[in-house]
């Protein structure tokens, strides 16, 4: 297994380009983002090992990054000091754009996969998710409801607009931007979900993870009873993600060190469990390029 050690940063969110197969996105912070500044790596998978093709430093921790779906050079992410940065690899001497509305820390930012539109939305401790066209200064809409901490907004891959949220509220709610309305919140865990996705296959499936050591899988179309309860975390699950290549197995990370495969419609969900790392893992995502490429993980 390729390892990258950052001394004196702490992983919390990791992206595989959506571009280039060897490409990958690190969001770092100092001190568990307690305090100090933060970095984002950009990191080449190699042979030999994973090497630093390049860093942007900035004065406070970063949460999250995401790849743009139309730039293989352009990133955003998200920080401590409740700021979205714009970044270019192109680019050395600093952020594109700074936008400044949240009030608190943002820990969640994605970019629209649908072809139809250039969106990302932020998810902040400020209760709130606001969604931003990357060439304008400020946000197109702000979307009010969850009564928590927004650990995760995510787009759905199939339907234009639309995005799911997960909270410190234990809901998981799905969003209209285009009417700026909540269609659906659904009460998901008893305790705060600090993740949540969609699957690839189907656009009514999402999964949430929670600090209940859980992840549920839900159809949208009946939200009475999850499809699947899956468990074997002892503490607290901090990201999913559905794999793009089985409409069914997913992958989990978590405060117990280990790394998670599921397949949550077989009898025995539990593929693999992945014992590499020593401190939390914060991060994970699948290589949409590479089939037997599962899961990058950078860890606290």
């Amino acid at each position: 297994m390729a390892t990258f050690r950052s001394p004196g940063r702490h992983g919390y969110a990791v992206e595989v380009s959506p571009f280039l197969p060897s490409l990958l996105a690190c969001a770092a912070s100092q001190h568990y983002g307690i305090a100090g500044s933060g970095t984002l790596f950009v990191l080449e998978q190699e042979e030999a090992g994973v090497s630093l093709v390049t860093s942007f430093d900035w004065n406070d921790g970063l949460f999250d990054v995401t790849w743009s779906e139309n730039n293989e050079h352009v990133l955003v992410t998200g920080g401590g000091d409740g700021t979205v940065q714009l970044w270019d690899t192109a680019n050395p001497q600093g952020p594109l754009q700074v936008l400044k509305e949240h009030t608190q820390e943002v820990y969640s930012v994605d970019w629209s996969q649908t072809r139809a539109e250039t969106l990302v939305v932020s998810g902040s401790w400020d209760h709130t998710a606001k969604v931003w066209d990357p060439e304008r200064p400020h946000s197109l809409s702000t979307l009010q409801g969850h009564e928590g901490v927004i650990y995760s907004t995510i787009w759905s891959p199939h339907i234009p607009g639309c995005f799911a949220s997960a909270s410190g509220d234990g809901t998981l709610r799905v969003w209209d931007m285009k009417a700026g309305v909540c269609r659906l919140v659904i009460p998901a865990h008893q305790a705060e979900i600090l993740t949540c996705d969609w699957c690839k296959y189907d656009q009514n499936v999402v999964v949430t993870g929670s600090v209940d050591c859980s992840l549920c899988v839900w159809d949208l179309r009946n939200v009475r009873q999850h499809v699947a309860r899956l468990t074997g975390h002892s503490y607290a699950i901090r990201r999913v993600k559905f794999s793009p290549f089985h409409h069914s197995v997913l992958a989990s990370c978590s405060y117990d060190f280990t790394v998670r495969l599921w397949d949550f419609a077989g009898s025995e969900p539990l593929l693999e469990t992945l014992e590499h790392h020593t401190e939390f893992v914060c991060g994970l995502d699948f290589n949409l390029h590479v089939p037997n490429q599962a899961v990058l993980t950078p860890t606290l």
